[in-house]
C-alpha cells in the first residue's frame, strides 16, 4: 500500500465485531453497529501516542471511510483516538 497519512492522521483498519450475541442470537449485518476498535495500518509525521500494529479504540461516527487495493480503511484524526489496548 503506498498511503501516508500528513499531519495528525493515523490510518487504520476496523476490527471485525463479532455476530452473535453471548446467548447465542446471531445478528444480521445491518443490525450491527461499526466497531470502535481498529488497527492502525499508518501513521503521519506528527502522531506521537499511537505506533505502527497499535489496537486504538476511537470515537464513534468519526473519520473518513477509504478504500485502497480492496480493502476498507479509516483516516482518523490523532485526537478522536480515545486509547490504545
Amino acid at each position: 500500500m503506498n498511503f501516508k497519512p500528513l499531519g495528525e492522521r493515523v490510518l487504520v483498519e476496523r476490527t471485525e465485531v463479532e455476530n452473535k450475541t453471548a446467548s447465542g442470537i446471531i445478528i444480521p449485518d445491518n443490525a450491527k453497529e461499526k466497531p470502535q476498535t481498529a488497527k492502525v495500518v499508518a501513521i503521519g509525521n506528527k502522531v506521537e501516542d499511537v505506533k505502527v500494529g497499535d489496537v486504538i479504540v476511537f470515537e464513534q461516527y468519526r473519520g473518513t471511510e477509504l478504500k485502497l487495493e480492496e480493502k476498507e480503511y479509516l483516516i482518523l484524526n490523532i485526537e478522536n483516538v480515545i486509547g490504545v489496548m
